[in-house]
């Protein structure tokens, strides 16, 4: 770990717009286990846990844990590359390979002003070829609102998850959006790497539960 008491601060915030990305799927699960592992005061427990958008849930749990400092930093770091939490958002992956010394420390800095060579960058390059991208949560959110009262049956027929899941699905969510856009992202998470918009188009357009293709086409299409 780099001596620089604030490395851990720097790299959170250099990852902070992909994490909200990724943990909006499901904030809550996020928070009950960033407060499992004391990474927030009780009173921003509460202030985090009132916010009703995903997106910006996981963006005041980024900030309060930054503001907590270098610590709580730390123990958020260390939650993203655990097991639970890599299972339950594949796409958290890249945590796995970032180091706290991508911060460069004072004689890291020298070092680098004599090289200038290989840019530090962890960034994962991902294809650009129509529908290669892992499927994001605006799609299938698109998706999700396009799924009528046959959900059940395109979850068990086409994406292969079970009676018993998707009826904890419907009891966890009240509302039908929610609940298909639950469904997908159990499809998501199990299918990991194998989870690209080309693929949920491919299950989404067999006969039997065919979905018209003007409400999935834009899955292969090319941002």
């Amino acid at each position: 770990m780099a001596e620089d008491p604030a490395s851990e601060i720097q790299l959170l915030r250099s990852q902070k717009a992909k994490l909200i990305e990724i943990l909006s799927a499901d904030a809550d699960f996020v928070l009950q286990h960033a407060d499992s592992r004391s990474l927030l005061s009780p009173s921003g427990y509460q202030l985090v846990k009132a916010c009703l958008v995903p997106s910006e849930k996981v963006r005041d749990l980024l900030d309060h844990v930054i503001q907590r400092g270098p610590e709580a930093a730390q123990g958020l770091l260390e939650l993203l590359k655990d097991q639970t939490l890599q299972e339950t958002f594949p796409l958290l992956c890249f945590m796995k390979d970032l180091q706290v010394t991508t911060v460069p420390s004072d004689v890291e800095k020298k070092n680098s002003r004599k090289r200038k060579s290989a840019p530090a960058s962890p960034e994962i390059v991902t294809s650009t070829s129509a529908g290669s991208q892992l499927v994001e949560e605006r799609q299938l959110m698109t998706v999700a609102r396009a799924i009528g009262r046959s959900w059940r049956d395109i979850g068990r027929s086409a994406l292969k998850i079970s009676t018993v899941k998707l009826e904890q699905i419907e009891e966890d969510h009240s509302t039908h959006v929610e609940r298909v856009f639950a469904m997908l992202r159990c499809w998501r998470n199990r299918q990991r790497y194998n989870a690209t918009a080309a693929h949920l188009h491919s299950l989404l357009s067999q006969e039997d539960w065919a979905l018209p293709p003007e409400s999935i086409d834009f899955l292969l299409e090319v941002d």
